[in-house]
């Protein structure tokens, strides 16, 4: 989705990130780390919408954002069920999940 909605490919950003960053068109390489805000608001669209029609559906996300720790509440709370990463990223994923799962129970609804 990403790729789709920046409109540019894992190995082309590498090209321009710099530029983007100095430019502030980017502030992080999107496929490390969710862009809440544009991407991240088309998944939980997406989300909602298949929830819908089918509200046990299994939603995963696979790429470096799913190990990132800056992007695992946000995916918890709009409702993925999974993530597949690298596994140098394991870890810190883990260790995200755990502390996004506590941080909920102790938020009031």
């Amino acid at each position: 989705m990403t790729q789709m909605t920046f409109g540019f490919s894992r190995d082309d950003i590498g090209k321009f990130l710099n530029d983007y960053k100095e430019k502030k068109l980017l502030t992080q390489d999107p496929f490390q780390s969710l862009d809440q805000e544009g991407v991240g608001q088309l998944m939980k669209l997406a989300i909602e919408k298949a929830r819908q029609i089918e509200p046990n559906l299994s939603i995963g996300v696979c790429g470096e954002v799913g190990g990132d720790p800056a992007s695992i509440p946000f995916l918890q709370e709009i409702g993925v069920t999974y993530v597949s990463c690298s596994p140098y990223r394991v870890p810190a994923a883990r260790l995200a999940v755990a502390q996004a799962a506590l941080n909920s129970e102790r938020t009031p609804k």
